[in-house]
């Protein structure tokens, strides 16, 4: 799987600017959570390289950057939670789930 890295502020309106030609997908991660490294694999291992032709797949490392973390709930108008994603597309949120209910048929299901 070909992770973006969201690591600053001015990628946000980038994912929004993305989101008018294919969905993003933001995968907020905790690299401290057990739950995080999991929902992450489980994803990861069913994600087809095809696949990047329909969403664009960014990463957040929650730790590293807690305030694009913040800056992107507060953007999305979405609780914070980890772990999390969100699909984006339009420029909004069009799904979110976040721990067991992160998942590859979920994602794919929305697209």
């Amino acid at each position: 799987m070909n992770w973006q890295k969201l690591q600053s502020a001015d990628q946000i309106e980038d994912i929004k600017a993305q989101s008018m030609e294919k969905p993003v997908l933001i995968f907020k991660h905790s690299t401290r959570c057990s739950i995080s490294g999991m929902s992450m694999s489980r994803v990861s291992r069913q994600w087809k390289p095809e696949d990047e032709t329909k969403i664009t797949p960014y990463l957040l490392d929650l730790i590293s950057y807690r305030e694009v973390s913040g800056l992107v709930a507060d953007e999305f108008e979405t609780p914070h939670q980890s772990p999390q994603i969100l699909i984006i597309k339009e420029g909004k949120v069009v799904y979110t789930d976040s721990h067991f209910g992160i998942s590859y048929s979920g994602i794919m299901s929305k697209l």
